[in-house]
């Protein structure tokens, strides 16, 4: 499973950081941030069962960021 956080973080060197103290916490955790996205995206999977939302939010918030769900958008076209 996958998840999709959007976040504050802005620079390489705090995602990188970040993803550090994330994957020794959670070493079932894959994880990487799309920085050049406008919402800074921060993508997790678990590769051995489901990713935790709030594992991930409170973990941003202790390292100093902010982080929520980005909800998936459906579009439906106009018929």
């Amino acid at each position: 499973m996958v998840e999709v956080f959007k976040t504050n973080v802005n620079n390489r060197e705090h995602a990188r950081t970040f993803l550090t103290q994330m994957q020794r916490i959670h070493a079932d955790y894959k994880a990487n941030f799309d920085l050049e996205d406008r919402d800074r995206i921060l993508r997790v999977e678990c590769i051995s069962g489901t990713v935790i939302p709030s594992v991930i939010i409170n973990l941003l918030r202790k390292s100093g960021f902010e982080g929520e769900v980005l909800e998936d958008e459906v579009i439906i076209p106009h018929a």
